[in-house]
């Protein structure tokens, strides 16, 4: 069973009195009369667990009465709770009393997660009277809040109060007010004071708005179901379009075990257009992950999604990443490692969507896929050779539009590897020889699937030289760079790769990586600069800049080059996250790449390919992230200027700009924006204003909208209340504070 965060620990106070002793005191005079003792003046009742001060108490050392009168103050040390009064009935053993025109506090509960507003104040109440019954407490006509008095932001106020420290507080009939107006009226009202509360309840109500859904308001359940699972459910109302719902379930069946579903979907009543005619975007997401111990060393793990249609994604998810991203994974294993072996048993689907339109997706299945590795290990320690092995056996399938295979098609694979490395004078060469042999149930002719196997016996064999550096060490350094002392590092390598025995390449369905590979014979060369400063104690690395360029001898890859369109191949993934073959080539582009520190909180990164081909840039990849006290700035621009046949024309500038900080007292804001420079639309911005007082927060977001279909305005608000949550339309998730 899973542990019990809630469980309290055993309480000790230092200095205390013994347990079974009181222990009576006042400056002024002390005067018994039977059992009672009468204390004037800074009158004390302290036993193990409280302190009891007055001007004046009256305390029966029999029964553990106590009548305190005059600036009462009661402080509970094992429950956290503090309470001054006018007046107090006490009993120092049943633990029961009443206290007359009370304010006080008790500790809160600081929930540190991302996305909640934390804070150290203690929760404060203010009431005509109160008792107490134990552990219990009971306010009569009174106020509670986390914030600070005399004008506090937020006060709940109801006729009564149930509160039990650290477990929880219970109300009926409780009025919302913000600066003293009431907001919300609330017939019944629980909150948890636990560290982990688990209760059945409805959640707090949402509204908002949106040019393309109209008025949204929404509301939730979150049901406890027992100890180890739990699930949410939330409808929400969009008057343009309809219901959505929301359900999320999670559990934890046993020790090492847990699991969370969640289940998103719109019955749409379809998106109105200028002619009348309604187009129906609905549909729904499965998203799934768990992981499990299942002992002996095995353990496994699985993320599934599903999605009935990518239009849905497009038109009624909130992130504009997602939106855009067109593909779909699911993935499981069992696995088990030892002695640098590993056996893995895979199920994997991902479905890729090509457009909008009904069916137009590839979906490639692994389902199973058993997976064995041996790392490298070396077969005697007297001579540097080292062994390792890569093999897979099990079924897979590809559908498409106009092309399927069979509902399994059987493949296998193996690929063993025997590795060595040289070292003299500096230099280091490590060559390596490998064997592939592949077994495929089906293949393809002029584009059609057909019943006969196919088989691919490749050898390949590797080196890569690692010269000796040349390196100079600097006194100083420029200001700017910190004024330390400087070393420049130049790095060159130098790589060989060959590969034979694949002559099926046409014939040979692609499902994964795996048959990407091509006959190739081919050199890459390397350079690397590198410059380090000391700044203070420590050295780090403030530049580094690689480029590096490969050489074709064989320029149609064993005849597998078609001209006109866009080949891919392995040595082509393995060089560039961009397609460049579209025809006989003997070298690649020359790459660049930098990443540069010049502050210990601020990086770049900046990639770009130069084809001497097409005499262009064919892509370029730039991005900054760095803050400064409470400044940040994350910034970006992605441009690829290619032939349509290999990959459609970007130009895409990202920048997000902010200032303050999650839980910052006082204003915090942040503008982000993504334009498209080739088609001059503004295709996502989002700006969010924040305001954090000591016990509460405001937040209020504006996001646009604007690619394929959907042109839309967004206001979204949030009221969040510290150490306890937040209610209204923006999600912790979509917030930058």
């Amino acid at each position: 069973m899973a542990s019990n965060p809630n469980i309290k620990l055993p309480f000790v106070r230092p200095g205390a009195p013994p347990k079974d002793k009181v222990v009576v005191k006042a400056l002024g005079s002390q005067t018994v009369e039977g059992d009672w003792v009468r204390l004037r003046v800074a009158a004390v009742v302290d036993v193990y667990e409280s302190t009891l001060e007055a001007d004046e108490i009256d305390y029966n050392l029999e029964t553990g009465e106590a009548h305190a009168r005059g600036n009462v103050h009661y402080k509970n040390y094992e429950e956290g709770e503090e309470i001054f009064c006018e007046k107090a009935d006490y009993n120092t053993k049943d633990l029961t009393g009443k206290f007359y025109e009370i304010r006080g506090s008790f500790a809160s509960r600081i929930d540190a997660r991302p996305g909640i507003l934390t804070s150290s104040n203690p929760f404060q109440f203010r009431g005509k009277w109160a008792e107490r019954l134990g552990n219990r407490y009971v306010l009569y006509q009174g106020t509670i809040t986390s914030c600070t008095y005399p004008r506090p932001w937020w006060t709940l106020k109801a006729p009564k109060f149930d509160i039990v420290p650290n477990q929880r507080a219970v109300t009926q009939r409780a009025m919302f007010l913000l600066r003293g107006v009431p907001m919300f009226y609330f017939p019944y009202f629980y909150k948890s004071l636990e560290k982990q509360p688990r209760r059945s309840g409805f959640l707090a109500p949402s509204f908002g708005n949106s040019s393309r859904f109209g008025q949204m308001v929404g509301i939730g359940y979150y049901w406890a179901m027992n100890r180890n699972y739990d699930l949410t459910y939330r409808p929400q109302y969009f008057t343009e379009r309809g219901f959505a719902h929301n359900v999320e379930f999670r559990g934890k069946p046993r020790q090492g075990s847990d699991f969370g579903m969640n289940l998103f979907g719109v019955a749409d009543k379809g998106l109105l257009l200028q002619d009348g005619r309604r187009i129906k975007q609905g549909g729904y997401s499965i998203n799934f992950d768990g992981k499990s111990e299942l002992g002996r060393g095995w353990r496994s793990q699985g993320t599934f999604n599903y999605l009935s249609a990518f239009i849905f994604r497009q038109a009624f998810t909130q992130s504009f990443n997602e939106a855009i991203f067109s593909e779909v994974n699911s993935v499981g294993f069992v696995e088990k490692h030892w002695k640098g072996k590993s056996v893995q048993v895979v199920f994997a689907r991902s479905q890729n969507f090509q457009t909008t339109n009904p069916g137009d997706s590839i979906t490639i299945r692994r389902l199973p896929q058993v997976e064995y590795v041996r790392r490298d290990t070396q077969i005697w320690q007297r001579i540097p050779v080292w062994v390792s092995m890569e093999g897979t056996a099990g079924l897979v399938r590809r559908n498409q539009p106009l092309f399927q295979t069979r509902q399994y098609v059987e493949r296998a694979d193996v690929a063993p590897r025997i590795s060595t490395a040289f070292r003299y004078a500096g230099f280091s060469l490590m060559p390596s020889f490998g064997l592939r042999e592949t077994y495929w149930g089906s293949s393809q002719e002029n584009g059609r699937v057909v019943g006969s196997n196919v088989r691919r016996s490749a050898r390949d064999f590797a080196a890569e030289l690692m010269m000796p550096s040349f390196a100079r060490v600097f006194d100083k350094s420029p200001k700017w760079m910190g004024g330390g002392k400087m070393k420049h590092v130049i790095e060159p390598r130098a790589s060989f790769r060959y590969v034979s025995g694949v002559n099926d390449f046409a014939r040979i369905i692609r499902f994964d990586e795996n048959e990407l590979l091509t006959n190739t014979k081919e050199v890459e060369v390397s350079l690397t600069n590198r410059l380090y400063v000391k700044r203070g104690p420590t050295t780090q690395e403030f530049l580094s800049w690689q480029v590096f360029q490969r050489r074709y001898f064989d320029p149609t890859f064993g005849g597998t080059v078609v001209a006109g369109q866009r080949n891919i191949n392995q040595s082509s993934v393995d060089f560039a996250a961009y397609g460049f073959i579209d025809g006989a080539r003997r070298y690649s582009p020359v790459a660049s790449s930098v990443r540069m520190q010049p502050l210990p909180t601020a990086g770049v990164e900046w990639r770009l390919d130069y084809d001497p081909k097409r005499g262009n840039v064919t892509n370029s990849t730039f991005s900054v992230d760095g803050r400064l006290d409470d400044w940040f700035i994350s910034a970006g621009h992605t441009q690829v200027d290619s032939s349509n046949a290999l990959s459609p024309q970007n130009n895409q500038f990202r920048g997000l700009i902010g200032w303050g900080a999650q839980s910052r007292r006082g204003w915090s804001s942040a503008f982000l924006a993504i334009y498209d420079y080739r088609i001059g639309v503004l295709q996502f911005a989002n700006t969010e204003v924040t305001y954090n007082t000591d016990c509460c927060g405001f937040s209020l977001q504006y996001r646009r909208f604007s690619f394929g279909t959907r042109n839309e305005n967004q206001f979204r608000m949030a009221f969040s209340i510290a150490n306890l949550g937040s209610f209204g339309t923006l999600r912790k998730q979509e917030r930058f504070f």
